[in-house]
């Protein structure tokens, strides 16, 4: 090449300090009129360009131009005003920088990005261009970036400022060989960080922005403003990060070298690449973006599925983001929030920040409350599980219920407590609450037992009858009698506090509500009494059969009994609001949550009531004969009934949604049950309780299994909490004696 640009000591490479506009652009790749007229116009403003870096100062210029073109060009040092022959004299009177250039092989410089073996994970984070043998930290002041490399002070260049022909709309981003969007910033401090610095053997080697935690002076976090974005004139992150320059775009290299410990190697090691390696990458670089994609997509058509496979391997890891890590802690809860607590624990397993997240306290409450789990345990406060962790309280009371759920449906079946003691006498009415159990016989006996111990701690002596009927809360015990009264006991001392007289007959249910409890006898009457002083507040008058059943909610009373009908009072006025026919038998069984009424026939059917109107507003049918026992709880009704089978109904809809039965089905009339969120549990005449599962319906288990079952050993009532079951057992020919039977399904606390 002849001219000013052509052969001379750069072994015949164009001399960017002496090269004119229309020689940069026909001997330079992707070097268009605009671009070397930039050139151009930035040598000048330079007095000449120290390095081929150099030329990244000219917008439009990237490191991918500058690696395709580096065995292209070379920069001589163009001479000082005291040097150049016949030099003016304002050029005489202003001497240009002249810092030490590095000198270029004659065989001319090959880009790192060219070679695979070249390795950057050697070089020093914080260096930068060489200038006179020193590199620059990444500390450094403006001023001291400004005499390095030829790179502009900071404050020298206005982000925004227009040249004379400049054609993008941002003053911080130029666009690249591919059509994407480039940036470079090399300000200091806090902000990011991109240059290039040449080794001792001439290659290029990029700097990876380095990553910052802390905000700057300004106020500003770094991690905002990622390389990826663009800052428009007159910003405000404009303002804060002061001057940009277009740097290099990222690639898919950058990524993987970017990975700590990684450095620029072949991930296949074994084979040695080919030949024609080097000229098939230099022309894929050459490419635009788009004819980039063209010739991926015709690459993967010819892949075979091995192939297609690691590349999947290496990229996909890549770009893989851990998002919840990303979000603002509160965003990352309310994500974690929709998984169920199985996955929370394993999300837990994942990383320690994962860990942090998953040991939330509030978030733990929520599943308790979806559980039904109240509150956590006071004995177990928020402690330190290892430096940094705090054991929830409302995780532990939901792991712990989990673990009893599982005693429940699979564990090992303790030994269960026997307690005896009332002989060979049936126990016709059973309560359990907190740790005290109460045992009523129609031995003319109630016994107070330890569910701890098993000790019976009092025997409540004093009706003349049977005990048929009781009630009871905290140490107070109500019971009803053959012999025609009710009486208060202290369970604490066995004390007998009041004998409340007033039915003519056997007193066959009672209802407790907070201080006041109400009686239904086979004299066709109710009673509603004081418990504190002993006093008879109101009878309620209208049946005119045996009252079988009652319920009080504190505000109105509601009445089954043999006269077919279901009434509901106004226990101050002493009035019935409503008389509920329909059935046309005996009502045997009642449930009232204060705006429903269930009641249970011997005709078969089921009837839920409407207590304002009086309307039935579904008859439930399915059942063969005496629903003998029923439980409400939210729209779930659950009856057990003489013809051995357990429904499941929505007292909303009158849907029948399980029926409890099959192979391991009941073979004799249930006599009692209960059932929580998760099981139902049900006794029976054949001598077992058995657990069913409340949602499927399904079969989960025996818990009790007489010996004598079938052949007269009887379950007659259960009672359960969470983590006690409580059966009376007997017989009515001799064949088991009578018991009371506690299994415990708590578990240990440690």
């Amino acid at each position: 090449m002849s001219g000013p640009g052509g052969p001379g000591p750069g072994g015949g490479k164009l001399d960017i300090n002496h090269a004119g506009v229309s020689e940069l652009e026909g001997a330079l790749s992707g070097i268009g009129r605009r671009r070397a007229r930039g050139i151009v116009r930035k040598r000048e403003e330079l007095k000449g360009f120290n390095s081929l870096d150099d030329l990244l100062h000219v917008k439009g210029i990237t490191t991918r131009i500058l690696e395709l073109n580096s065995q292209r060009m070379t920069c001589r040092r163009r001479p000082s005003s005291e040097e150049a022959p016949g030099g003016s004299p304002s050029q005489q009177g202003h001497s240009a920088p002249a810092p030490q250039v590095l000198a270029e092989e004659e065989n001319g410089v090959q880009a790192a990005w060219e070679s695979e073996e070249s390795d950057c994970s050697g070089v020093e984070g914080g260096s930068g261009p060489e200038s006179n043998g020193s590199r620059v930290r990444v500390g450094q002041e403006p001023e001291e970036l400004a005499g390095h490399g030829g790179l502009e002070p900071a404050s020298s260049r206005v982000c925004g400022a227009q040249e004379e022909e400049e054609e993008e709309g941002s003053c911080c981003s130029d666009e690249g060989e591919d059509g994407s969007d480039v940036y470079f910033y090399y300000t200091i401090g806090e902000r990011w960080i991109d240059y290039l610095e040449r080794t001792e053997e001439g290659s290029l080697i990029r700097h990876v922005r380095p990553k910052m935690k802390r905000k700057s002076e300004h106020g500003l976090d770094s991690r905002a403003l990622s390389p990826g974005k663009k800052l428009c004139k007159g910003s405000e992150y404009g303002r804060t990060l002061g001057p940009c320059i277009p740097s290099p775009t990222t690639t898919f290299g950058d990524l993987r070298n970017a990975k700590p410990g990684q450095g620029r190697r072949r991930r296949i090691p074994s084979v040695a690449p080919p030949p024609e390696l080097q000229d098939w990458l230099r022309t894929f670089q050459r490419w635009s973006g788009p004819e980039k994609l063209v010739a991926l997509d015709e690459l993967i058509d010819r892949c075979e599925p091995s192939q297609i496979k690691y590349m999947m391997q290496v990229i996909e890891p890549q770009f893989q983001r851990d998002f919840i890590s990303l979000l603002p802690k509160e965003l990352a809860l309310y994500v974690l929030s929709f998984l169920e607590p199985r996955d929370l624990l394993r999300a837990a397993q994942t990383c320690r920040y994962w860990r942090v997240l998953a040991e939330d306290n509030l978030l733990w409450r929520e599943k308790c409350r979806e559980e039904g789990i109240e509150e956590p345990l006071n004995l177990r406060k928020r402690r330190l599980l290892s430096p940094g962790f705090m054991y929830s309280p409302w995780k532990f009371a939901f792991m712990r219920q989990h673990k009893i759920d599982m005693n429940w449906r699979s564990g090992d079946l303790k030994a269960p407590k026997v307690l005896k003691g009332h002989d060979d006498h049936v126990i016709t009415c059973l309560q359990f609450c907190g740790n005290r159990i109460v045992s009523g016989s129609d031995d003319n006996t109630l016994k107070v037992w330890s569910a701890v111990t098993g000790e019976c701690v009092q025997t409540l002596v004093g009706h003349t009858g049977g005990v048929w009927s009781s009630q009871m809360r905290d140490n107070i015990v109500i019971s009803g009698s053959t012999d025609r009264t009710l009486k208060v006991w202290n369970a604490d001392t066995g004390e007998c506090v009041h004998t409340l007289y007033g039915h003519t007959s056997t007193v066959r249910c009672m209802h407790l509500h907070g201080s006041r409890v109400v009686s239904g006898s086979r004299d066709a009457t109710l009673r509603l009494w004081d418990i504190e002083t002993g006093q008879c507040l109101h009878v309620l008058m209208g049946h005119v059969a045996a009252v079988r059943c009652v319920q009080y909610d504190g505000h109105k009373v509601v009445s089954g009994a043999y006269d077919y009908t279901v009434k509901v009072w106004d226990p101050e006025s002493e009035s019935c609001i409503h008389t509920l026919q329909g059935h046309t038998n005996r009502v045997y069984s009642l449930q009232f949550d204060g705006t429903h009424i269930v009641s249970g026939s011997l005709d078969t059917s089921i009837r839920v009531w409407d207590m304002e109107s009086g309307n039935c507003l579904h008859t439930l049918m399915g059942h063969q004969s005496l629903t003998s026992g029923m439980e409400l709880r939210d729209n779930i009704l659950v009856s057990g009934n003489a013809d051995s089978t357990v429904k499941i109904w929505d007292i909303k809809t009158g849907q029948c949604l399980q029926t409890l039965q099959g192979p391991s089905k009941h073979q004799s009339a249930v006599t009692c049950l209960q059932f929580s969120s998760k099981f139902v549990v049900t006794s029976s005449d054949d001598g077992t309780v058995k657990l069913w599962d409340l949602k499927t319906g399904e079969f989960v288990r025996n818990l009790v299994a007489l010996e004598s079952g079938g052949s007269g050993g009887v379950v007659w009532r259960i009672r359960a909490s969470n983590t006690k079951l409580v059966c009376a057992v007997g017989s009515r020919n001799g064949t088991e004696e009578t018991k009371l039977l506690v299994l415990d399904f708590d578990v240990d606390l440690k």
